[in-house]
């Protein structure tokens, strides 16, 4: 059992704490730090939990051995150096940084400090994107030659907080929200971008925003790709990679769809779990195996992530097509 302590008690904060109950966690809540005090006061008597409001008595504590973060986008970077250098492994959710400068710092000081460092991507745990990866290494498909995907959902509308209008910590429509999951998948499908076009086309911003991004991306191994995400419209996620002999296509959580020259096409429904309880689950177990279960998102996938993700910022903001930084 991995003793943690979970920085920010927001939407999402409070999500990751429902994921940790539970008598088979391998994870323990042992203290919240969040600046709203009083609203987090109740569920931390309830559940025996230490409440602060300062991320220095976290990092000072000896009895918690991991942070997990759910805080603003602009602060993941320094949380987790601090974290890193304090000897606490980290979780963070997506986005990891904003910027790939921010990422490679992070990466780099949790390496230096032999801590263990995950990112919140949960789509990855998704039995449906479990069975896309299966079938792409399996190389039934061929050569990969393209990737389709589209990740669309009303948090926006239903979830909001001040901090996530602004630009400076989500930009580019819904990319900090849904297409982060996006990138995430394409990158350990076809490793690094080489250029990226994206467009913003917005219809109303504030608290009720209603925008679509869409990013045409070519990677360095030739495989084209585009995606897009809507703000705000009834959740729908589509992965689909195309290979030369066929296809694999994930639709939401549970269902897989496997097309083959020749074959009849053969459709998967796997049962939901709780993807946000298997990931973390799964940085408790690297940081029990001292590293040598390596949490399923290699550091290498997580900066190329966000290298990915900055220069998709850009494309948006300077209307162009934009190099990925090498």
């Amino acid at each position: 059992m991995v003793n943690v302590a979970l920085i920010g008690f927001g939407w999402w904060g409070k999500n990751l704490a429902k994921a940790m109950e539970g008598e088979d966690s391998k994870i323990r809540l042992a203290m919240i730090v969040t600046k709203e005090m009083a609203e987090a006061s109740e569920y931390c008597k309830a559940h025996q939990i230490t409440l602060s409001n300062e991320l220095s008595d976290a990092l000072s504590n000896p009895l918690i051995e991991a942070i997990v973060l759910a805080t603003p986008h602009s602060m993941h970077s320094d949380q987790i150096v601090a974290s890193a250098q304090a000897g606490k492994h980290v979780f963070c959710e997506k986005p990891l940084a904003l910027r790939h400068e921010d990422a490679v710092t992070a990466i780099k000081a949790c390496k230096d400090n032999h801590v263990i460092l995950a990112v919140g991507q949960n789509k990855r745990f998704w039995p449906s994107m479990a069975k896309l990866r299966e079938v792409v290494a399996s190389g039934t498909l061929g050569t990969l030659m393209h990737i389709e995907g589209h990740y669309s959902n009303e948090h926006s509308t239903k979830f909001f907080s001040d901090w996530r209008d602004k630009p400076t910590e989500s930009p580019a429509g819904g990319l900090t929200g849904t297409g982060i999951h996006i990138i995430d998948a394409m990158v350990n499908l076809a490793g690094k971008a080489s250029q990226v076009s994206a467009h913003v086309a917005s219809f109303r911003s504030g608290k009720d925003p209603r925008d679509a991004t869409s990013v045409n991306v070519q990677f360095e191994n030739g495989v084209s790709a585009y995606f897009a995400m809507v703000r705000a419209t009834p959740l729908f996620w589509r992965m689909h990679a195309f290979g030369d002999a066929g296809s694999v296509e994930a639709i939401g959580e549970t269902e897989c769809i496997v097309r083959r020259n020749g074959y009849v096409v053969e459709r998967f429904t796997y049962p939901a779990i709780d993807s946000i309880k298997a990931e973390l689950d799964a940085f408790a177990t690297s940081i029990a195996s001292g590293g040598e279960i390596p949490y399923p998102i290699s550091t290498e996938e997580m900066g190329q992530t966000i290298n990915l993700f900055e220069a998709i910022v850009q494309s948006v903001n300077k209307q162009s097509t934009i190099k990925v930084h090498p």
